[in-house]
């Protein structure tokens, strides 16, 4: 699969990749709700996307009974399905409010926040963000699917989670990264949804998924871009991510996946009940060499063995969590003994693996991220930034540059020295710092825009 999604860019100050900013015009104003593309009001007169960013402070540490269901113990393969669970049903009354689309849903009331900075890219209706511009539909080749797709996500925040963010946006035009603002309480909460412009017609597997209506500005499936127009996305993907260093205190974190299954009848929760668990990832089982062995055992990924089709394609490195949205596989260019080879479909990231990345330099915030979301090999003397464009220029699988990606770090324990660590919140540090940087500079990060092909992720 060729990447020709977004943009790998060659940071000038160092040796080093990053992420360009998203296309969309950074805004001043860090609250505004969404770009104000909106839709003719005979085509959707329902309510618009409004921003929650009223962030609690102070509160309790929450009961965490995801923590019960595994008997109070470390999460581990025996009982990774027990807590998912358990985790999908502590967020499920709201979950179904939010994706019934009844009026019932006010996220403020109900407890959930967004970060501030991202109006700009956020269409009008859902408040929903791009997330891969344009995924190929090689990238699944047993399912059907029979065109490319964009995903468009929306991410929330509970109430103990968004602390976290009041803390760091205090002032919202001078964030506060030192004295471990950027870490999250125990009991945090981030929930991730992911949308697929890929319907029944294009893939069997979203026969029957929840859609909802947004302004698009991309579309791979239609082969629209660039102008708002309105649309379908399908739910293909939640993603429930724990703050839990009880549960798993090697990382302090718990990533949960739900992918849409056809084939599971809904209940008294509709389509929430369709979403079932994919897996759970605690750790990157940095001791398990996935290169020499690729069906070794992993002990910190759990993967559900009647997850749908679709959902298993795109597993990680060595089966690692990695769901239908994350890019867990890709085309790589992996350069040995003076020898380029090319590697289609290479598994080559995790859930744990990517956000393990999130960082930020915040003594020079032009330099923003030190290393890409996935293993990624410096420029070469004298080449171009990324020489195996349009594949991802990589170290070899299971060499030592390739595993600084799969290591189990603290959420305060930064990937490159000199950074803050973003205690695997790579929103922050992705998304939301570079479009603070861009408004407060006017003008993105110095970074170059490759040609030739060159490519990157837009992910979170």
């Amino acid at each position: 699969m060729r990447l020709r999604t977004l943009y790998l860019c060659y940071c000038l100050s160092v040796v080093g990749v990053l992420l360009a900013l998203p296309a969309a015009a950074a805004t001043s104003d860090p609250w505004l709700d969404h770009n104000g593309r909106l839709p003719a009001r005979a085509d959707h007169a329902g309510p618009l996307f409004t921003l929650s960013h009223d962030y609690p402070a102070g509160l309790p540490v929450p009961a965490m009974l995801w923590r019960s269901a595994i008997g109070n113990a470390p999460i581990s393969t025996a009982n990774a399905a027990a807590y998912t669970q358990s985790l999908k049903d502590h967020v499920a009354r709201d979950m179904v409010a939010l994706l019934a689309g009844d009026g019932d849903w006010d996220a403020g009331r109900r407890g959930w926040y967004n970060d501030p900075w991202l109006g700009s890219q956020r269409e009008a209706i859902k408040g929903m963000l791009v997330g891969g511009e344009r995924i190929d539909d090689s990238m699944f080749p047993k399912s059907g699917l029979s065109k490319p797709f964009t995903t468009y996500v929306i991410t929330y925040y509970n109430r103990t989670g968004a602390q976290t963010l009041g803390a760091i946006w205090r002032d919202p035009h001078a964030p506060q990264l030192g004295g471990n603002a950027t870490q999250y309480a125990e009991g945090s909460i981030t929930i991730k949804l992911a949308f697929t412009t890929a319907g029944p017609a294009e893939w069997p597997a979203m026969r029957g998924a929840l859609s909802w209506p947004m302004m698009m500005t991309a579309n791979a499936t239609t082969g629209q871009f660039d102008r708002a127009t309105l649309g379908r996305g399908y739910l293909m993907q939640v993603d429930i991510v724990v703050k839990d260093t009880q549960s798993a205190p090697q990382t302090g974190w718990v990533f949960t996946t739900l992918v849409y299954d056809r084939a599971t009848r809904p209940g008294s929760r509709g389509i929430w009940d369709q979403m079932v668990p994919l897996g759970a990832q605690w750790g990157n089982d940095p001791r398990v060499d996935s290169a020499a062995n690729p069906r070794a055992p992993l002990q910190e990924t759990w993967i559900n063995p009647n997850a749908p089709l679709y959902a298993t394609e795109t597993l990680g490195w060595g089966g690692r969590l990695s769901g239908p949205n994350d890019h867990g596989v890709n085309d790589i260019s992996v350069l040995t003994q003076g020898r380029r080879s090319l590697v289609r479909r290479a598994p080559n990231s995790s859930c744990l693996s990517c956000h393990g990345s999130s960082q930020w330099n915040a003594a020079n915030p032009a330099k923003g991220m030190a290393s890409f979301l996935m293993p990624l090999v410096p420029p070469e003397p004298g080449g171009a930034p990324n020489a195996g464009a349009p594949y991802l220029n990589s170290p070899a699988p299971g060499s030592a540059a390739w595993l600084r990606w799969f290591q189990n770090r603290r959420g305060d324990e930064p990937m490159d020295t000199g950074s803050v660590a973003g205690d695997y919140d790579l929103a922050l540090t992705f998304r939301v710092l570079p479009a603070w940087h861009q408004a407060r500079s006017g003008k993105k990060h110095a970074l170059q825009k490759l040609d030739a092909g060159g490519t990157a992720l837009q992910r979170e």
